[in-house]
Order: structure tokens, then C-alpha cells, then sequence
């Protein structure tokens, strides 16, 4: 479906949150864990909304497990609109947003809207970094993501915790998220590559295609680690 002429192309968000995060040790999903006095997926949303209220986005749809109890006691009726919650999460990160790609077909979404996909884990998300990823790719051909290029040496160990090499850190980025591509690009490159990819990024190079890098900020962290928790809690205080 082609959208009418006579209406630009709208930008939405995608969350998908149906995911465990077992390395980081919290006894519930850790996007449900607390940070800061409530659930870190709430602070991640919080960031969204401040970007649908400057229009950036049209809207932000999150997408969930089918089992999920804990989503409507982390993020109250009044901060988030359940019509844009979608109980369609897969079990790998790829099928969950292939299938929120198909509940936003259903909310009116068409193949050349800009999808922003973005980690329920990166709580400490600012609108400035996205409205760059925005105005950088607003009017490329394939899309891109916020990264960062990797400034630590980068070793690769042999499996058993020793060094095998170390790898150049020239021309390395550590991707990020969001990543902005469009609705119906995003859907074909997810369809042929399957659910094993882990960002949306490699899908769309599996096509062929560059996406762009966009510089990212290092506080764009993804809370991974049980000291991750910590380290985000203490970079809220001081916003």
C-alpha cells in the first residue's frame, strides 16, 4: 500500500518488550524491574512521549508477550494509551518486531512511514539524539541507527575466557538503538532474514543495503548488567 500523495510519510516508534533479560539478574522481565522509583520501561516510554509531544513521532506502539502480566501495573492507563499496546511478542527480538510491524499495518501504519525501533532497555533515551538520527536520515533511501565508534581496544577470546586476537578498532561501531527504517523495507529485509538477527540493522544489510551510522552518546546505554541499574540511576539524578 502506497500512502496518498498528499500526506507525508509519519514517523512511529516500536518497543518491543517481550524479552527476559536473564543476564541481569532481576526476578521479573527487566524492562518491569525498578529504576528510580519505577519500572525502567516506563522511563524508556517517558522519553517517547516527549518526542510525540514535540511531533516528532505520531506515535508509540509497544509491543508485548501474549502472557505478559506486568506491563499494565508498570506504566499507568493515563501515561500510555492501551491502543497502542500489542500482545503480539515472539520469542526472539526479530519475530517480535515483525510481528509489531504488521499491528502498526493495522493502526494505519503504510510501507514508506519511518518505523523507529527501539530497546525497552535504553531508559535514558534524550529527544535530541533521535532528532538527529531524524534529520540525518529523514531523506536517505535505506534509513540507519544512533551508534557509537568504539574507542576501547577490542579483543576476541578463544571460547575458553583467553585471547585469541585483538581486532582493529577502525571503521567499529557499537550499534544503538533507535533504528529508523521504513515500514515495508523493514518488513521484506525481516521476512527473508528470519528470526535469528538481532538488530534491524543486519536485516536490512542482508538486503544489500547501507543503512547510515548516526553518532549516538555513550549514556544511550542498554541495560544489560546488574550494575547497569546503578550506573542509570545515578545519570537520572542528575538530569
Amino acid at each position: 500500500m502506497n500512502p496518498s500523495p498528499l500526506r507525508p510519510a509519519r514517523r512511529f516508534a516500536l518497543v518491543p518488550c517481550a524479552g527476559v533479560g536473564e543476564r541481569a539478574g532481576t526476578s521479573v522481565p527487566k524492562q518491569y524491574a525498578p529504576l528510580a522509583g519505577q519500572a525502567l520501561v516506563r522511563h524508556t516510554l517517558q522519553s517517547l512521549q516527549r518526542l510525540q509531544a514535540l511531533q516528532a513521532l505520531s506515535a508509540t506502539l509497544v509491543v508485548i508477550g501474549r502472557d505478559d502480566a506486568h506491563f499494565e501495573q508498570a506504566v499507568p492507563e493515563t501515561e500510555f494509551d492501551r491502543r497502542w499496546l500489542a500482545r503480539v511478542g515472539g520469542a526472539t527480538r526479530a519475530a517480535t518486531v515483525a510481528a509489531g510491524l504488521l499491528a502498526l499495518r493495522e493502526r494505519g501504519a503504510e510501507d514508506e512511514d519511518w518505523v523507529l525501533v527501539h530497546d525497552a532497555a535504553r531508559c535514558l533515551l534524550q529527544p535530541q539524539w533521535v532528532q538527529r538520527l531524524i534529520d540525518t536520515v529523514a531523506d536517505d533511501a535505506v534509513g540507519g541507527l544512533l551508534a557509537l565508534p568504539l574507542s576501547d581496544t577490542v579483543k576476541r577470546d578463544d571460547g575458553q575466557a583467553q585471547v585469541r586476537e585483538t581486532v582493529p578498532r577502525q571503521q567499529l561501531w557499537a550499534a544503538q538503538t533507535p533504528q529508523m527504517f521504513r515500514l515495508g523495507l523493514l518488513q521484506e529485509a525481516l521476512s527473508r532474514a528470519g528470526t535469528t538477527v538481532t538488530d534491524e540493522a543486519s536485516a536490512v544489510e542482508a538486503l544489500g543495503h547501507r543503512p547510515r551510522l548516526v553518532l549516538g552518546d555513550w549514556e544511550n546505554l542498554k541495560i544489560t548488567w546488574p550494575a547497569d541499574f546503578a550506573l542509570a540511576e545515578r545519570l537520572l539524578a542528575t538530569r
